[in-house]
This record gives structure tokens, C-alpha cells and sequence, in this order.
């Protein structure tokens, strides 16, 4: 059985989201000690800063909720109330709509396909993606391709990134006249970058825990980089900041920004978190002088963009639908898969042993007719003895099912 748990920006607030989520190091740890210590058959994690979601082939979900709260040390009870649980069908269809972006805080954003397809990789390299998964993930990839091929899904697509800069213009008249720190060099990073970068601000800079990388992302846009160890002697200069790393502890704490913004004569800083957990200090938010945006804000942004997308949603709900369904088959047929195996096992048995009995005919000195006539006429009766004595026997209701069982697995006509 297929079965997906988590919390996503429906469900649980950033507070709670940041503690279950599972960084890049962590997760191959996570799926080998999940599938080592519970009876789960397969495993993938999908954790982004919008939702924690595990997906598994297993009897049930209830030992990987236990899981979930042991191994980010929290009580089952404090996470309990925000998680959801879907098993198939649902399990499916979440999948589909997952990968295709209806489930996103931005309705039809194409970043968490990539982000679904990391997850998968990951299962991947840990040995934990099973049969049952693999397909169910290569035909989420199918369906968002067909969705966002056939569907308006994806038009006018309002980023988080985009969303930033939309905010970062409430505060600011140009951001071609401010200095912009990004801090991490990572996917998201890099389309902040190139969205803000847009506007020609005036200095780029890029923190990074690896310098070189940050260098490399500097580069392109005519900025410097520094090391995370420098930002605090940095922060001041800067009016922009723009951060999302995989730091499991805040990198910038109020400390830091009550120092800047003393440095900065109380100009105003506009600073966006899209990191979880977060990279900057709640209490940041509460200074008269810094206008603090988490990844939660930025949805009231896009807000406005969902109702021309309705349509396309109904659309893409639709033909959702219709692959679930196709899904469903194709698990129902693997359940036929031991009856067929055991079946042919059974005739081949069968043909083995006819095999051995007519060449020991032929060596006898047999016509080979005759012994070709004889090998038909035995193997036809060891076939059809079993399913003609059930059938001979069976009684009432019984026999009708398996004359009606029969005709159509042997395609017989038995109309007068």
C-alpha cells in the first residue's frame, strides 16, 4: 500500500514546518535509518521550505508519524495535529498534483518538480526506492509534463522570487539605487539573483559558506563574494538581503541587525527568509527599521494571480483524475502477478515432463506421429483436468461465476 504523511504551508505554520524539515546532509541518513528501523518497504523524502513529505510503500503509516517526531527529537503529540495522511487513492492523486504545482503556495510553479525529482534521486542513491514508487514518481513526471503541455497552468507564473522583488518595491522607489547581499549560492539563490539583478541594483554581494561557489554566482552579475563569518561586518552596507541556506540554526541573529541598523543611521533594511529553518532571527522582524518577509508572506503576494488560473486548475484536476485511475490498473495487474507466475509455472511443469515421456517414446522407435499425437492429447488433458473438475463440482452461484470466469479467459462462445 501506498501511503504519503507530512506538513505542508496548507497545513502548519513556518514555526512547525522548520522542525521537521530534513537538510540535504541529513537525508540519506533519514531514508536509511527509516527503512532499517521500521517495517517500511520503500521510501522517499520530499522537504522543501513549503512542505515535509514522505512518501512510502508500507503496511501502515502509523510507525513513520513515530518515526518522523523520534528522529527530529519533538513529540508526536506537538506535530499530530498539523500532519495529513493519504493513502491510494489519494496518496496518488497528491503525488500528481504535487508535481504538478496545484498543491504550491504559487499555483502552477515549476520548482517543485525539480525539487520532487532531487527527492527521488536521493531515494535513488539510498537504495529505498522500490518498484512500487519508482513508477509512482515517473508517472508523476508524465502527468505535470502533460498538464503543463496542455493546460494554461503555467502562464503568467508569479516565482517566490518575483514575489520578492514585488515586495522589495513597496519599500524601496528603485532597487537600481540599492545594495543587495544574497546569502547561500543555492537554486533559489540563484533566482533571486537573477530577478533582483533585473532591477541593475547599484552592488551585489554574495555570502557563501564555500567561497568559490559564491564567486562563481558573483560573477555573473558584476558582484563580490565573502564568507558567512564575514556578514556581520558586512550587513551594514547593504540594503537588500536576500536569504536561503541549509543552516540548521539561524546565521543571522538580532544582535547582528541591531548593529546594522545602528551603522545604517536607521535607513531602512528590507531582508526576505526564505530558508527553512530560518536563517534569520524571528525577533529581526519586531526593529521599527527592518521590513522582515518569510516565505508564508510572499503568498498574499500571488494571491492575486490564482483566479486567472482557475480554469487551468480544472483542467489539470481532470486529467489528474484520469491518471489516477490508470495507476490504480496498474497496481491492481501487479496484484495478478503471482497467479500468472504460478500458472505458467504450473504449464511448464507440465511441458517439461510430456517432453521427457514422448522423446523417451521416439527413442524407442515410435512413429513420430504417433508420439507428436500422443504429446497433444496428454498435455491438452493436464491443462484443462483441474479447471474441468472445479467446474464439474461447483454448485449454484459458484458454477456461474466459473462459467462466466471461464468463457472469458478462454474467449469461449457457448451461445447454442
Amino acid at each position: 500500500m501506498i501511503f504519503t504523511l507530512g506538513i505542508n504551508h496548507h497545513s502548519a505554520p513556518l514555526a512547525i514546518r522548520e522542525r521537521v524539515a530534513f537538510g540535504a546532509d541529513r537525508l540519506p541518513h533519514a531514508l536509511a535509518d527509516l527503512t532499517h528501523s521500521q517495517p517500511v518497504k520503500e521510501v522517499a523524502i520530499l522537504s522543501t521550505c513549503n512542505r515535509t513529505e514522505i512518501y512510502c510503500a508500507a503496511d501502515t503509516p502509523e510507525v513513520v508519524i513515530d518515526w518522523l517526531a523520534r528522529f527530529h527529537g519533538i513529540e508526536r503529540s506537538e506535530i499530530a495535529p498539523y500532519l495529513y495522511t493519504h493513502d491510494q487513492p489519494e496518496a496518488i492523486r497528491h503525488a500528481f498534483r504535487v508535481a504538478s504545482g496545484l498543491d504550491s503556495m504559487v499555483i502552477g510553479e515549476p520548482q517543485i518538480l525539480g525539487q520532487m525529482k532531487d527527492a527521488v534521486r536521493a531515494a535513488e542513491e539510498g537504495g529505498t526506492l522500490g518498484t512500487q514508487l519508482h513508477k509512482l514518481f515517473q508517472r508523476a513526471f508524465s502527468v505535470a509534463k502533460e498538464v503543463r503541455s496542455t493546460t494554461a497552468i503555467g502562464a503568467n507564473i508569479v516565482s517566490m522570487a518575483a514575489a520578492g522583488v514585488h515586495l522589495a518595491e513597496r519599500i524601496f522607489e528603485s532597487i537600481g539605487e540599492q545594495r543587495i547581499l544574497f546569502i547561500g549560492a543555492g537554486e533559489m539563490i540563484e533566482l533571486c539573483a537573477a530577478h533582483f539583478c533585473a532591477q541593475k541594483p547599484k552592488q551585489v554581494t554574495i555570502a557563501n559558506r564555500t567561497l568559490e561557489r559564491g564567486r562563481a554566482l558573483a560573477e555573473q552579475y558584476g558582484g563580490t563574494a565573502i564568507r558567512l563569518d564575514e556578514l556581520a561586518e558586512h550587513l551594514a552596507q547593504h540594503d537588500i538581503v536576500v536569504s536561503c541556506t541549509a543552516s540548521p540554526l539561524p546565521i543571522i541573529g538580532l544582535g547582528m541587525v541591531e548593529r546594522a541598523v545602528k551603522v545604517r543611521r536607521h535607513r531602512p533594511m528590507f531582508m526576505v527568509d526564505l530558508a527553512v529553518p530560518r536563517d534569520i532571527e524571528e525577533e529581526v522582524g519586531e526593529l521599527d527599521d527592518v521590513f522582515l518577509y518569510i516565505v508564508d508572506d510572499l503568498a498574499q503576494v500571488v494571491e492575486s494571480g490564482l483566479e486567472s488560473r482557475q480554469a487551468a486548475v480544472v483542467e489539470a484536476e481532470d486529467i489528474i483524475g484520469q491518471r489516477v485511475q490508470d495507476f490504480l490498473g496498474w497496481l491492481a495487474g501487479r496484484e495478478t502477478v503471482p497467479v500468472i507466475r504460478s500458472l505458467r509455472d504450473s504449464a511448464e511443469r507440465m511441458r517439461r515432463h510430456e517432453m521427457e515421456h514422448a522423446l523417451k517414446q521416439l527413442a524407442k522407435g515410435e512413429a513420430p506421429e504417433k508420439v507428436l499425437d500422443h504429446l497433444a492429447h496428454r498435455l491438452t488433458n493436464k491443462f484443462l483436468h483441474a479447471p474441468t473438475q472445479t467446474l464439474s463440482h461447483a454448485e449454484g452461484a459458484e458454477r456461474a461465476e466459473l462459467q462466466a470466469a471461464a468463457a472469458r479467459l478462454f474467449h469461449l462462445h457457448t451461445g447454442e
